[in-house]
């Protein structure tokens, strides 16, 4: 039987997460390559719809990355990202679906390693939880 690799889409930020990414990329760190990214010009972009037809379509995890708070190229759009994406977990706590496969990072331009680490860690976390259950439901 071959071992579960979860998909993870990630919604990133130009200027900071998405930069990072790519710094990590010409630093050629090694992260896993189970990451789909989606560039976006804000996090504050990041509607929860967009978050749930991922999950629906099949990702077994969600990663949201943009500026660290105080940093955000256009001022209040990670605090925007910061309070959707807080709502939409509680939303689907109460569904009893785990929220912990949405991850909302802050990580800049310049910590390629951090993004690196975290996209690691998120695999390592989503292999230990297994398949998407929604993606089960949907595909009957």
């Amino acid at each position: 039987m071959q071992e579960f690799e979860p998909r993870i889409v990630a919604f990133l930020c130009n200027w900071c997460t998405y930069t990072g990414a790519d710094l990590a990329g010409t630093s050629r760190l090694q992260y896993p390559p189970n990451i789909r990214i989606v560039r976006l010009m804000c996090t504050g972009a990041v509607d929860t719809i967009y978050v749930l037809k991922a999950l629906i379509e099949g990702a077994d995890g969600v990663l949201i990355g943009g500026c660290h708070p105080g940093d955000c190229h256009y001022q209040t759009g990670n605090y925007k990202a910061r309070r959707r994406i807080t709502i939409l977990k509680k939303i689907l706590n109460r569904f009893g679906y785990d929220e912990d496969r949405i991850w909302l990072r802050w990580i800049s331009a310049s910590e390629g390693k951090l993004f690196a680490d975290t996209t690691a860690q998120m695999v390592e976390e989503l292999k230990d939880k297994g398949p998407n259950p929604i993606k089960q439901l949907w595909m009957v």
